[in-house]
């Protein structure tokens, strides 16, 4: 079990493309034995410490296996609405962890 959390953040005035963009991907991870478990937009209220900039989301998902989620980054359906994704993000933090 893999688990990817992802801080995104989001070009100004991209918010609803970037959600195009998340309508057709997150289905889509489940495809490969993958589960969202978290997705938080974090108020800076509800920020208690941040040395970095607030992202506009977080995820957490889980996978089964590192291939699970390598088969999910290559999905073709996924890779069709990457435009989407490039119009919309201006960056994004991707962290690889277990439980433990």
């Amino acid at each position: 079990m893999i688990y990817i959390t992802q801080l995104i953040y989001i070009k100004e005035g991209q918010e609803k493309v970037f959600h195009q963009f998340e309508n057709i991907a997150i289905p889509i991870i489940s495809k490969y034995n993958g589960q969202l478990q978290l997705r938080l937009r974090p108020s800076s209220t509800e920020i208690i410490e941040c040395n970095i900039d607030r992202p506009y989301e977080v995820h957490l998902i889980k996978f089964d296996s590192e291939k699970d989620f390598q088969s999910f980054m290559k999905d073709e359906e996924r890779k069709k609405f990457l435009h989407l994704k490039e119009q919309s993000i201006k960056t994004s933090i991707l962290i690889k962890g277990q439980k433990i």
